[in-house]
């Protein structure tokens, strides 16, 4: 017996079932993304009074720099470069390449400071002194740095730590003094073409 052989609706049952199963687990691989997606982004605006995502700015120069997060928080402005790479990480502020050493792969990735920095610079241009504005990079939890890290670099694990969560009390008075200064980037910010999915 051949496909040919095969009366229509029993073809049509097999196509049936293979296209269900194909969306049924096409479907749990979104909503599983979508979860781990919201997990990490809790974990971000928990440090947060407000936030911007994916936004660009203009770089001073007369260009455009990409920034993953802008936070408003009990420090100030933090400018947040955010990266997922899994395995052990090396690197210094120093050295123009890091290394990730991953299962029996290993490659390097331009230092992430430098362009920190001139985002950093550039959020600085559109508030002056009016608020701190700081920066990090954060690297998901799925990296370590057996040896150590920059002081700019954390992971997500330990995002709290570095920057605390606003108390109620606190917010209100900061919120008020920098509320200007934040709504100054918002105005400047535009939507990034590179925004995650």
């Amino acid at each position: 017996m051949t496909a040919e052989d095969l009366p229509l609706d029993l073809v049509l049952a097999i196509g049936g079932g293979v296209l269900v199963v194909v969306v049924g687990v096409l479907g749990l691989w979104a909503l599983r993304r979508h979860r781990t997606r919201r997990a990490l982004l809790d974990r971000i605006e928990a440090v947060a009074a407000e936030h911007l995502q994916d936004v660009v700015l203009d770089d001073g120069a007369g260009g455009w720099i990409h920034v993953d997060f802008l936070l408003l928080t009990g420090r100030g402005i933090v400018v947040m470069d955010l990266r997922d790479l899994p395995g052990l990480i090396f690197g210094s502020e120093q050295m123009t390449e890091w290394t990730v050493m991953h299962k029996s792969r290993r490659y390097t990735f331009p230092n992430p400071l430098g362009p920190l920095y001139d985002r950093i610079a550039a959020v600085r241009a559109l508030v002056g002194e009016a608020v701190p504005v700081e920066g990090l990079v954060v690297f998901t939890d799925r990296g370590s740095f057996p040896k150590g890290h920059p002081r700019a670099v954390t992971r997500l694990a330990s995002l709290s730590a570095e920057i605390p969560p606003l108390g109620v009390a606190g917010r209100d008075e900061h919120l008020a003094r920098w509320r200007p200064s934040w709504d100054a980037v918002r105005a400047a910010a535009t939507p990034s073409p590179l925004k995650r999915h």
